[in-house]
């Protein structure tokens, strides 16, 4: 009865601690969020296509290029891609750190136990048992615990955030790589169409030499203008070879037989003409940077708290019980025990600590300035992007006219030059001003889409369907 008393106790006083420890103020400031306005964000973008997102189509823009190659190939980045595993694996740490600090706000408890016997020549042998628990508990007093535990959780949502800003990454650099793909594709395609052409050009320029109805200097030339046309072609495959190389990699596989579905080629995407942009609000909610730069700031505000607390007494308890008997089944007849209480408080430390407050501050300051610099940063990508996006536009447009009206010619002085009506100069002329204004169009069309890709990837889409552990949500 009397060891079951002093475990009442004991258990009493531990109670009455906690409720103590948990009434206590925490010390330090209490984090409160910006707002859009106070942190100077203005309510739309310049270009003025401001209007409501589609949540679904900003989550898997990918999607709205409706190429399935393409959209095979962000699934298996996403699901095996090693930077986000390393992203994923460095969030699971911050979990566990988290778990730690609230760890921290409960006691410690070791147990330990004891059997011997005891061997004398002179009397009959015997035997010992015993029992004890030892506990120890540093009080949150004045909250630095619990104001670490809030540090800790910011860190691991930054964490979650900054995972989610590695998959984007990842998404925005494999539909880039797969769109210079394609372009790499077509520009090859065009180099080896119009070496068919130069090839015939040069076979009737030899035969009108041979013929005497032209100069050698019109064979020279064809023969140059061949030659050079073909010099591009190694350009182009090594173009595709690089690309189909990266994708492998972004999809964690080696470079070879997991790209060769990709080497039969395939139009440049094309990128879809109705984009809406959101305002730029959203773009605070919507980047994991801009969320995880909050969260950053959030943590080191925390941690003023913490470094606050170091200032302040520090209460601890500490107790036991025990029990010790010759039998095994005398062990808990007697049980003895004890509490301990004791308060400390630093008296002199040459202002470390307060020196600590201050640069702890000072980190708040720089993490509120990252903050800022991040929202900046962030609107000043989706501005860039919208520039790019209406050049890109304009730019295709243009090159389609200058395509056509280039083909148009090259039809017209092929057909004058094999009735010797025209000189080969006006042919090589005409031949590559089509080849030059063939590719700028691929080029331009490319950039139509890649544009785009800046854009969505600016905007912060691609993470929204996933929740921060990296699995599907």
């Amino acid at each position: 009865m009397e060891g079951l008393r002093m475990i009442d106790r004991w258990r009493y006083l531990a109670v009455t601690a906690t409720a103590a420890s948990l009434a206590a103020c925490s010390v330090g400031p209490d984090y409160r969020p910006a707002t859009p306005s106070d942190l100077g964000v203005p309510s739309a973008y310049s270009d003025g296509r401001s209007a409501a997102l589609n949540p679904a189509e900003l989550a898997a823009w990918w999607t709205r290029f409706h190429d399935p190659m393409l959209d095979d190939l962000v699934t298996r980045a996403v699901s095996a891609n090693l930077d986000i595993e390393q992203a994923q694996a460095r969030l699971r740490q911050a979990r566990e750190a988290s778990i730690q600090a609230r760890a921290n706000l409960l006691p410690t408890a070791s147990a330990s136990g004891r059997a011997g016997r005891n061997f004398d020549s002179s009397a009959p042998d015997t035997s010992s048992y015993s029992l004890g628990i030892d506990a120890d508990w540093q009080l949150d007093l004045f909250g630095g615990v619990r104001r670490s535990v809030e540090a800790a959780r910011a860190d691991e949502a930054a964490s979650g955030y900054d995972l989610a800003s590695v998959r984007i990454a990842i998404i925005a650099e494999v539909v880039t790589n797969y769109i210079q793909l394609r372009l790499a594709q077509q520009q090859l395609a065009i180099a080896e169409n119009t070496v068919r052409y130069q090839r015939d050009n040069y076979d009737i320029a030899r035969w009108r030499v041979q013929a005497g109805v032209a100069a050698s200097l019109d064979e020279e030339q064809a023969r140059t203008q061949l030659a050079q046309t073909e010099a591009s072609l190694p350009e182009f495959r090594t173009s595709i070879k690089n690309a189909l190389n990266r994708l492998a990699v972004l999809t964690a596989q080696a470079p070879g037989a997991a790209t060769a579905a990709l080497e039969t080629p395939a139009p440049i995407p094309v990128p879809p003409s109705d984009l809406a942009v959101g305002f730029p609000a959203d773009t605070l909610r919507q980047r994991p940077d801009v969320r995880s730069a909050e969260r950053s700031l959030a943590a080191a505000t925390a941690r003023i708290g913490v470094a606050q607390a170091q200032l302040l007494p520090s209460l601890s308890l500490s107790g036991s019980l025990g029990t010790s008997a010759l039998s095994a089944g005398g062990l808990f007849d007697a049980i003895t025990g004890s509490l301990f209480a004791g308060i400390s408080q630093i008296l002199f430390d040459g202002g470390a600590r307060a020196s600590q407050v201050r640069a702890q501050r000072a980190a708040v300051d720089g993490a509120y300035a990252a903050y800022r610099q991040t929202i900046l940063t962030s609107l000043e990508d989706v501005e860039n992007a919208l520039v790019a996006v209406s050049s890109a536009d304009a730019r295709s447009t243009q090159f389609a006219i200058a395509r056509d009206s280039a083909n148009t010619s090259a039809i017209i002085a092929r057909l004058q030059y094999q009735a010797g009506m025209s000189d080969f100069l006006t042919l090589s002329s005409v031949e590559t001003s089509l080849l030059s204004s063939s590719n700028s169009l691929a080029s331009s069309q490319a950039a139509q889409a890649l544009a785009v890709v800046q854009l969505y990837n600016a905007l912060g889409g691609g993470w929204q369907t996933t929740d921060r552990n990296g699995s599907d949500g």
